[in-house]
């Protein structure tokens, strides 16, 4: 028996008090229980999560909320082996919030990449955000920059629980005004050298190194895209803006590191990229919801419609109805790596369904055609897969990612490109940096360098020629399709 979720809504251990710094309106939280919560959980499940019917139903009284929640989804498995639910989980309502709406977070504006993260450890720096300690000239990290120790820790071989807590306080902070030193050895060199840095609120920059290629058969546009929040809609907008002034005939769009977010800058982009001629009257994405959901937006309540290919801004960070630039191209080189997912994995998917020629240069994403309304009840904000997204021809079956034709091993739902790991020695954007000169070649002649065998993300590597990407630490909502209420 499952009574309405809304029987339970909002009775909370811990009652908030005064008003939602985002909507402004009164917290509805009123008093209740740690069986109020999780009675609210049970039902909310079994109402929105897409496999329902596979969740195993237990007794809300015989667990805390935060154990309860990670036991409300599916056990099974994917054709590879890799758990079929890879995306549930919580943040705090007020830390999401936060980010979601500016980008900001505390840290020092390096992203960190994890090619090993058991001992011998491998960390080292995948990109910066400008204006942040990490690029201040005292401190001056670059791509592929190796991290040896953090206040003194060995990063490298240190497996005691004490120092690992020591290494994950240091390289993630957990505020604003933290002070912390690094001994780093940058690519090439032969010295190491010790920086400080002291954590800051630091605004992520989505949309880096935008820049036109001038080759013998024109020139090609690149640009680094990191994150689909609410700023990356501007900078987008001014990024093709300025590809179409330099009259590029190509794109390469590197989305190695963006694990995704909300699903309507997804499709703006897509809009931008193809123009209106190739998607007018198309469907950028159709949502799926479990079979109790056949017509209605159970959220919402709304009828179901597909998402369209958005020519105008939704009002991120553009005014709302702001008419978006074309780049009318007919293929799309794009960038990527096992930290590419979900409303990054839906470009690929929406453009290829509008027959634009994809071309894949990296490693397989990640394999999420899945996506939420994020949910808030209590303080916590709660993250469970209620839909699936099917392209314009009624593809969304790549649970195990998108792959290159090439690829080593298993692969996911195949696609013209090269299998070519991530390369630490060049920085994001240089024509010689292995991904991005692999999509230069590739334009010219479709031929590809040796492929990549890859590594399980986050381990070293297991012979010679076998690479890994490493983990990127980013928030887990960012590896998701967000939509909007």
């Amino acid at each position: 028996m499952f009574n309405p979720a809304a029987n339970f809504e909002a009775q909370c251990v811990n009652p908030r008090s005064g008003n939602d710094p985002v909507s402004g309106k009164p917290f509805p939280d009123k008093q209740g229980t740690v069986l109020t919560q999780n009675n609210w959980l049970r039902s909310w499940s079994n109402d929105l999560y897409l496999w329902y019917n596979e969740i195993v139903d237990r007794d809300p009284s015989l667990y805390t909320t935060p154990e309860y929640f990670d036991l409300l989804k599916t056990t099974a498995t994917t054709a590879s082996g890799k758990p079929k639910d890879q995306f549930h989980f919580t943040m705090l309502t007020s830390d999401f919030e936060d980010f979601a709406q500016s980008g900001t977070g505390a840290g020092y504006g390096a992203t960190w990449s994890l090619i090993a993260s058991r001992p011998p450890r491998q960390i080292v720096v995948a990109y910066t955000d400008p204006g942040t300690p990490a690029v201040d000239p005292a401190v001056n990290l670059v791509r592929g920059a190796a991290v040896l120790q953090v206040d003194g820790i060995d990063a490298v071989n240190d497996g005691t629980a004490a120092g690992v807590d020591a290494l994950n306080a240091g390289l993630f902070p957990a505020a604003a005004g933290e002070s912390h030193t690094f001994l780093v050895q940058d690519p090439g060199a032969a010295s190491t050298r010790s920086v400080a840095m002291t954590s800051v609120d630091v605004t992520s920059v989505p949309v880096q190194n935008v820049h036109a290629e001038t080759t013998t058969s024109g020139k090609v546009g690149y640009m680094l895209f990191n994150d689909h929040i609410a700023t990356a809609e501007q900078e987008l907008i001014n990024a093709v803006n300025q590809l179409k002034a330099a009259g590029i005939v190509d794109l390469v769009l590197d989305i190695r590191y963006n694990g995704g977010g909300f699903l309507d800058i997804a499709s703006e982009l897509a809009y931008m990229i193809a123009g209106s001629a190739r998607t007018t009257g198309k469907t950028f994405e159709r949502t799926v919801f479990n079979n109790k959901h056949p017509t209605t937006d159970p959220v919402t309540n709304k009828p179901l419609t597909p998402v369209p290919f958005h020519s105008t801004a939704g009002g991120f960070s553009t005014p709302s109805g702001t008419a978006l630039p074309q780049l009318d191209l007919a293929r799309v080189f794009v960038l990527t790596g096992t930290g590419t997912c979900s409303a990054s994995e839906s470009i690929i998917n929406s453009l290829r369904g509008i027959g634009v020629e994809v071309i894949q240069i990296g490693s397989t994403t990640c394999g999420k055609p899945y996506g939420f309304y994020p949910q808030d009840n209590c303080g916590t904000t709660y993250f469970t897969v209620e839909f699936k997204g099917e392209n314009n021809a009624g593809f969304s079956d790549y649970p195990d990612g998108f792959s290159p034709r090439n690829t080593v091993g298993t692969p996911g739902e195949l696609v013209d490109g090269c299998s070519v790991g991530d390369d630490y020695t060049h920085a994001l954007g240089d024509p010689m940096e292995q991904r991005f000169a692999a999509a230069l070649t590739y334009r010219q002649a479709p031929s590809c360098p040796t492929p990549s065998g890859f590594a399980p993300p986050g381990t070293a590597a297991l012979s010679s020629g076998v690479s890994s990407d490493g983990v990127i630490h980013k928030p887990l909502w960012l590896q998701n399709r967000i939509m909007r209420r």
